[in-house]
């Protein structure tokens, strides 16, 4: 019998592992089952005519739109919100299966827009559900971070893609601890949104019009593309980003300030809570990533995933081919780090549309461009290099504009595709804070999640659902 020159393995690594230590090369194929149940399914769109055409179409159609900042501004007056009316972030939910953090949000914001005197009168409110309405974020075309609540009186980025003219929004960033997206309502929380509202989105607004009638609209994409380069990856890190915005916005602020009616001082506290925000531009890459994505909605045949949100209760996915179509779960706990005495039961399961960076792409699917983010979701460097690398088996390209330096520039892993989901088992991983699970608590922690696995095969009968009334 003679010695075989190489072998290839698959499925479990202990037949690999005995001839590897026989001096044999080894190709390990990392493959899986389907999820159960998916045969059928799987079968019927990797036959649909469409499919490969379409998501061809959706990953063109993402990569292609460039998001600049053009302005700052009243989600009154951008999104139409009226008193009253509150987006939240993840899919549809109504107050009674509301989370904790989500109805501390809430609670704080009605306090914030004068529906109430003290946020504890504000449950009454919700209950009643006359004076008030809840609607998601990505209804409005809006990404909120964690419990992603906006009210009429919220200012907003509003991003913008020149090709198109599409827009989406996104609140301003709070900072970290105990603020109003980790359903925290005390009164410096209410201080802080207050003064969001009457001096920094001001203070933004001209700002941001001042640099984009002299030099035209700061370039989000771009920012992004550097931020990659600069040990980023656009959700849990954020640094490299922010500073380069306060790079771009620093002088406007100072020479627009006094024909907005503000002094060196106001400027002053801008740039200092600015530069002391490490997560400030989260709130721009959110809504750049869904301008992306919205542009591969609705592409008939196409198993692309297009929004990835959660509202503390459900974790949900919109998929190109299914329309507006939510596909539902529950929302899962993070695996992480935990902030001071606080452990796993001090924790709400997965909130937020900040997931929507892993749709795009980057956050936990670029996790080797930012190693240092591991000191604070958890894992090692090298769980980071792999998680890369093993998000690239469920997507349909890359985008070479978004490039992991430590795996040859390669472009991060990008559309994520439902049936390679469900033919792998392999998860989208998602890098997330961790908000308490009591109304009124704040952050606890951060850590990685996935989604909960039976949406996907949900999606998938969705689209084979399609597919066999078309064929």
């Amino acid at each position: 019998m003679t010695t075989p020159e190489a072998v290839v393995s698959t499925g479990t690594d202990l037949l690999a592992d005995a001839v590897a230590g026989q001096a044999v090369p080894v190709t390990r194929v990392d493959w899986r089952p389907p999820m159960p149940g998916t045969a059928d399914d799987l079968a019927t769109v990797a036959t649909d005519p469409l499919r490969r055409d379409a998501n061809d179409r959706a990953l063109a159609a993402m990569l292609g739109v460039t998001a600049t900042l053009v302005d700052v501004a009243p989600a009154a007056e951008v999104l139409g919100l009226a008193p009253g009316e509150f987006l939240h972030a993840g899919p549809p939910i109504t107050w009674d299966r509301a989370s904790g953090p989500l109805r501390g949000a809430l609670m704080g914001g009605a306090a914030l827009e004068g529906l109430v005197d003290d946020p504890e009168q504000a449950p009454a409110l919700f209950e009643a559900g006359t004076a008030v309405s809840l609607e998601p974020c990505h209804h409005r075309s809006a990404v909120g971070p964690m419990a992603g609540v906006v009210t009429p009186s919220m200012w907003m980025f509003v991003l913008e893609d020149a090709a198109t003219g599409r827009r989406t929004y996104c609140s301003l960033n709070e900072g970290l601890g105990t603020v109003l997206r980790y359903g925290a309502y005390g009164p410096a929380v209410l201080d802080r949104l207050r003064w969001l509202g009457d001096v920094l989105g001001p203070l933004l607004r001209a700002a941001v019009r001042s640099v984009r009638e002299i030099g035209g609209p700061i370039d989000v994409t771009a920012i992004l593309t550097q931020m990659l380069q600069m040990g980023d990856e656009a959700h849990n890190r954020n640094r490299a980003g922010t500073l380069m915005l306060l790079r771009d916005l620093s002088p406007a602020l100072v020479t627009a300030a006094a024909g907005a009616g503000f002094g060196a001082d106001d400027v002053a506290a801008a740039l200092r809570f600015v530069g002391g925000n490490d997560h400030f531009f989260l709130n721009l890459a959110m809504p750049a990533c869904k301008l992306a994505l919205d542009a591969a909605r609705d592409i008939d045949g196409s198993t692309m995933v297009v929004a990835m949100a959660r509202n503390g209760t459900d974790f949900g996915i919109q998929v190109a081919g299914t329309g507006d179509e939510w596909f539902t779960g529950p929302a899962q706990l993070a695996d992480g780090l935990f902030l001071g005495d606080y452990g796993p039961e001090d924790a709400n399961p997965d909130i937020g549309d900040s997931a929507i960076t892993e749709t795009a792409g980057i956050g936990g699917f670029a996790m080797a461009t930012a190693p240092a983010i591991v000191r604070f979701v958890g894992g090692t460097v090298p769980d980071a290099l792999a998680t890369t690398r093993r998000m690239r088996e469920i997507t349909i390209g890359e985008n070479p504009r978004w490039s992991v330096p430590v795996l040859e520039f390669a472009g991060v892993p990008s559309g994520i595709d439902v049936t390679k989901v469900c033919r792998t088992g392999i998860l989208p991983q998602i890098n997330t804070g961790m908000a308490g699970r009591v109304a009124g608590v704040g952050q606890v922690g951060a850590g990685l999640v996935t989604p909960p696995a039976e949406i996907f095969p949900t999606a998938l009968a969705g689209l084979a659902a399609r597919a066999r009334t078309r064929g």
